[in-house]
């Protein structure tokens, strides 16, 4: 199945559909992680994988963010900070807990989320950042260090918590968060990507390259209509709300019980 030839376009195709979630919600790796499952991949050398992608995407959206010149990206240099040491020890942590148990508390913080995002419409679709300037207050480096840390152990939804700090805690507009997002989830999976690429055979570079190449598409793609949609923040918000209720349903383990119920009832 790995020498089939159209795993490579599915590979492209998948890659511009993450590449346009991510940036503009989060959450790109359910569409990357179970493709390359699906595809034969263990699911460590798929996780590891799917960082070249994230990478390469991440870059090609701060690059388009920053050439456009109408938003100003170096105050997210303060978020970054903490939330590298951050991902190194999420990384570590991930080899102590129970995915289980920890599966459990990320949908409870889900379900919590999605009202959040419900009922704050008035700040989720502000049009201008109203972010003082100069070092944050202490407590949000420690909140980003807390996503960092999130971030290095498991990647999906973190985009999530990102954007409701940044949008809730700290005044940024949906889209001026989006942009930042993009530089924390870069630093936290440069970390991650590193760590893997010390461990041979843990990285598909073949199929971690085509999906690069999709994604930074999608990401090019999503960064371009966040820049001039007038509309933007209100399709962002709605995207980002379906994510929050497939990370709930990921989370709480109730995906294949409501693919196998909807498979019964054709």
């Amino acid at each position: 199945m790995e020498n089939a030839w159209y795993i490579y376009i599915l590979a492209i195709f998948a890659g511009i559909l993450a590449g346009i979630i991510n940036t503009l919600a989060g959450s790109g790796s359910v569409v990357t992680l179970p493709m390359l499952v699906l595809l034969g991949l263990p699911a460590n050398v798929a996780n590891a994988t799917n960082r070249v992608g994230v990478t390469l995407q991440n870059i090609v959206g701060i690059a388009t963010f920053q050439r456009s010149g109408k938003m100003n990206l170096a105050g997210g240099m303060w978020l970054v900070l903490p939330a590298l040491p951050g991902a190194i020890v999420g990384a570590w942590i991930a080899s102590k807990l129970d995915k289980d148990q920890m599966n459990l508390a990320l949908g409870i913080v889900m379900v919590i989320m999605l009202f959040v995002v419900l009922f704050n419409a008035e700040k989720w679709l502000r049009q201008h950042s109203v972010v003082k300037e100069g070092r944050p207050a202490w407590w949000t480096l420690v909140v980003f260090f807390a996503i960092g840390v999130y971030g290095g152990f498991i990647q999906a939804g973190v985009g999530v918590f990102i954007l409701a700090a940044m949008v809730l805690g700290l005044g940024y507009s949906l889209v001026h968060a989006n942009a930042i997002k993009l530089m924390i989830v870069l630093a936290t999976t440069v970390v991650a990507l590193v760590v893997f690429m010390f461990t041979p055979g843990l990285i598909n570079w073949p199929l971690g390259l085509l999906l690069a190449v999709g994604q930074s598409i999608g990401a090019w793609a999503a960064a371009k209509y966040m820049m001039t949609a007038k509309d933007a923040a209100v399709w962002v918000r709605r995207l980002l709300l379906v994510v929050i209720v497939y990370s709930i349903f990921e989370f709480f383990g109730l995906i294949d019980p409501l693919t196998a119920w909807i498979g019964g009832l054709f």
